[in-house]
């Protein structure tokens, strides 16, 4: 049990953005009595956290996540997907990529213009460089931060897939520029082939995530809940069921242990309460989950599971939106510069780089495999290739909003599939990609009134529509074109590629050409001029069934509780309050009204940032800008 019963502010959830909420508050106002009820463990520096290349090996093991299956999918060849999420303290920033990668300015400037004044770019922008100490020299620090928690660096370890990656780039793509020194994420910039940072610091070689940088550090913090050293407490594997209201005031919030549900305990809930705040921070799939399980959603779904609806919210758990991951993988040289050990948990492996990440914070360990990539937009050829059904949509959305890319590709320094191990002395390297606006819109719903570790009703509706996967077809063939031309490339992992036939048609053409055939083997790259592979419209379909088989998703969650007008299907207001009740925030990526082009760490740290604004300006604490 914690120290107290009734708090000042009480969060549901510890992920990334309800640390940076509550250790502002904390500094801000020391009187403030503060709890963070977290689903997961303390993360405090765990190896598995702290050293960055260990975060593949990490993502299917433990109970770091909480693993959300789908229903099955006719567009995804009949197959569920899982959805994982953070479960820990920090929640993504303890676990994912680290990509340190910003949205299109015009991503937050469209949030701002659905009426939510104060969330355009012109408020999110200043902030994203509060929150952040850039650690790489740049030619535009006018868009960075210098003095925030969160560090950013190149990590630890420049890998030969990553120069040859932006090498080859700037010899045979003509069309788009490439240089290691240009600052692609400026909020603007795309089609610049350029170093992809990470959210790792360059002194330590740890990552940098909210709960050591924001939480973990605060004076006299503890462990022990029942400490009275400090006014931050944290009760860890505990989960939610619901909000307390009275007379539509949130007052509260009952609990139980996840060891009580795995009994088969019905041990009463445990009930803490807030006198001044609940704020809701599980994430896209914990915080509309806790509103259905409080009385807050449409009739239709709390009437499925026996749940009394309080508030008609018929847009709690729609609106959900990701990422389409999509990746290639080939065999590298010898000497390339891979982690496939790392990501496998191979300890002996892992021990020759541990020194040195230990000593100098430098190394293999001190990295995540992605050095560099690009943020795609298509040229006019490429446009008529992709076809009519993303013609339409590129002329509805991007054409005028030249600062959203389309896609983004990048070279991976191992293998995020885990595939078998290639022949030896061979390594692995991968092109990686995804789509940054699918129009996949879907929806996570309860099943159950009153166990939050039940499975939710979920359809992420990936390739539901044409035009995803036509771009995913598209950046499949622009990152084999480039893979093939690079030093370390030794050949293709047949696993890691669609079933071409071998009968497939020869194309119609009296010049020479490359047929989309696998090449098991290969003594080195092609040359620069090399003619492009040509595929059929056999080899098209190969392509667009093995994405349907194997596109996966980003971690990129967020939209279940979209911060915009109540009529549109809004949860929150751009206060962050949810609509009919009082005292209840919403503060993580859920509240996304729309997507964001990039991974979405950046976007979080943005969030928490401004709803510590937020929060502390509703409570009447003062703090320094």
């Amino acid at each position: 049990m914690p120290l107290l019963e009734s708090y000042d502010v009480i969060f549901a959830g510890g992920g990334t953005v309800a640390c940076i909420i509550a250790s502002r508050l904390a500094q801000a106002d020391p009187s403030l009595r503060i709890l963070i009820i977290e689903a997961g463990s303390h993360s405090f520096n765990l190896h598995h956290h702290v050293q960055p290349a260990r975060y593949l090996n990490n993502l299917g093991r433990g109970n770091t996540f909480s693993h959300h299956n789908s229903v099955h999918s006719e567009a995804l060849g009949g197959r569920s997907i899982c959805v994982p999420s953070a479960c820990c303290m920090g929640g993504g920033s303890a676990v994912n990529f680290m990509m340190y990668t910003r949205p299109a300015a015009s991503d937050y400037d469209d949030w701002e213009k659905l009426g939510n004044p104060g969330w355009g770019s012109a408020s999110l922008i200043p902030l994203s460089k509060k929150v952040e100490t850039y650690q790489v020299p740049s030619d535009s620090p006018s868009v960075h931060g210098f003095t925030g928690p969160i560090k950013v660096s190149h990590g630890g370890y420049d890998t030969n897939i990553g120069k040859e990656f932006i090498d080859i780039a700037s010899q045979y793509d003509k069309n788009r520029k490439s240089s290691s020194s240009v600052d692609w994420q400026d909020f603007q910039t795309v089609n610049v082939y350029g170093s992809w940072h990470k959210y790792i610091d360059s002194q330590t070689g740890k990552r940098s995530d909210t709960a050591h940088h924001f939480l973990y550090n605060l004076p006299n913090f503890d462990l022990d809940p029942h400490s009275s050293k400090h006014n931050v407490h944290v009760l860890t594997n505990r989960r939610v069921v619901k909000v307390i209201f009275e007379d539509k005031r949130a007052v509260g919030v009952e609990y139980v242990a996840h060891e009580d549900i795995d009994s088969g305990s019905h041990k009463k809930p445990w009930t803490a309460y807030a006198s001044r705040l609940v704020v809701l921070s599980s994430g896209a799939f914990g915080s509309p989950a806790i509103l259905e399980r409080s009385g807050i959603g449409s009739a239709s779904c709390l009437a499925e599971v026996d749940v009394r609806q309080i508030v008609d919210l018929p847009g709690v758990g729609e609106n959900y939106n990701d990422h389409n991951l999509g990746i290639a993988l080939y065999l590298a040289s010898e000497n390339s510069d891979c982690l496939d050990g790392i990501f496998s948990g191979d300890e002996e492996a892992i021990k020759p780089y541990l020194k040195e990440w230990e000593e100098r914070g430098s190394g293999l360990l001190a990295h995540n495999s992605v050095d560099a990539g690009i943020k795609l937009r298509p040229t006019s050829k490429e446009l008529e290739e992709l076809g009519p059904d993303f013609k339409q949509v590129w002329e509805e959305f991007f054409a005028e909003a030249p600062d959203k890319p389309v896609v983004f590709l990048g070279a991976a320094a191992g293998d995020f599939m885990q595939c078998a191990s290639p022949p030896a002395p061979l390594k692995k390297f991968g092109m990686a990609y995804y789509t940054a606006y699918p129009l996949a819109i879907g929806y996570t719903h309860i099943t159950s009134a009153s166990n939050p570790w039940a499975p939710l009703r979920f359809d992420p509706k990936y390739l539901t529509h044409p035009a995803d996967v036509a771009v995913l077809r598209w950046c499949y063939k622009r990152g084999r074109e480039l893979a093939r031309r690079m030093k370390s490339y030794r050949g293709e992992i047949a696993a890691g590629h669609p079933k071409f036939s071998s009968n497939s048609s020869t194309p119609d053409t009296e010049q020479a050409f490359t047929p989309a055939s696998i090449v098991p083997s290969a003594s080195g790259p092609v040359a620069i001029d090399t003619p492009e592979i040509v595929y059929t419209v056999e080899d098209d379909k190969a392509i667009d069934d093995y994405i349907r088989a194997t596109v996966s998703t980003t971690w990129h969650s967020l939209g279940t509780c979209a911060m915009k007008p109540r009529e549109a299907g809004g949860v929150v207001d751009a206060r962050l309050n949810v609509y009919g009740v009082e005292n209840l925030k919403v503060a993580d990526l859920s509240i996304a009204p729309l997507n964001v082009g990039a991974n979405t760490y950046n976007t979080a740290l943005s969030i928490g940032e401004k709803a510590f604004l937020i929060v502390a300006e509703d409570l009447g604490i003062s703090y320094s800008k």
